[in-house]
């Protein structure tokens, strides 16, 4: 059985108009190591499916599995450390926290379980160095560039080892060449990292790159070739 599982997503939101059909039994199977893109026009759902796949929503019908556990079905209360434990996040802005040095913001998700040990600064500081930011540990946001910013973000994203890493527009606020670097980035530490990766995406350079496309169109998934 794969990794990760979709089956049959339905979401939709009520309207004074009635139903308004979001997702209409979308299905995906992954597992690790593999990388999809799902490109699609704004409003079309990609970000509400990705935000399903990482429990930030919760579908009308329909369940999402990683590993041995139904997702859809944790209890509000389990969430939190679920996501943070099993899942990798990056959005198209950085949300790094501007008090903190790029070092902290990578570790943001190790303090939230407590203090940060020597191992998770090691395993922080080597992530700043993969991503070409040795040099920018004790640099805070405001001192790095956008693309920096994101560099630090996918870092952060990969600080516990996560079996899903879900990436929402992550290039989408940025030149076409920090957006190239970004791309080349992020496809390098998912491999290394033997990652699960979902990218949506409305860059067609980027979609490209990766091994498996979707379109979702209609609430439905379409391949392409």
């Amino acid at each position: 059985m794969a990794d990760f599982v979709a089956s049959e997503i339905v979401k939709h939101f009520d309207t004074a108009a009635g139903p308004l059909e979001i997702l209409d039994g979308v299905s995906l199977e992954m597992n690790r190591g593999e990388q999809l893109a799902i490109l699609g026009e704004s409003g079309s759902g990609k970000s509400t499916f990705l935000h399903i796949a990482g429990t930030l929503d919760r579908p009308n019908s329909g369940a999402i599995r990683l590993l041995d556990d139904i997702v859809t079905g944790l209890p509000p209360d389990q969430l939190p450390q679920f996501r943070n434990e099993k899942i990798g996040f990056i959005f198209q802005q950085h949300h790094l926290l501007p008090q903190l040095s790029a070092l902290e913001n990578v570790l943001v998700p190790v303090l939230a379980k407590g203090a940060a040990s020597p191992e998770s600064i090691r395993r922080a500081n080597d992530l700043l160095d993969s991503v070409g930011l040795a040099d920018r540990t004790g640099h805070r946001p405001a001192l790095l560039s956008g693309g920096e910013c994101q560099r630090v973000a996918v870092a952060r994203a990969l600080i516990n080892q996560p079996l899903l890493l879900l990436a929402d527009e992550p290039t989408g606020s940025l030149d076409e060449e920090t957006a190239a670097a970004i791309g080349d980035l992020l496809l390098k530490m998912q491999a290394e990292n033997n990652s699960i990766l979902i990218c949506v995406t409305h860059s067609r350079s980027l979609a490209e790159r990766f091994e498996k496309r979707l379109l979702l169109k209609r609430g439905k998934f379409e391949n392409i070739v």
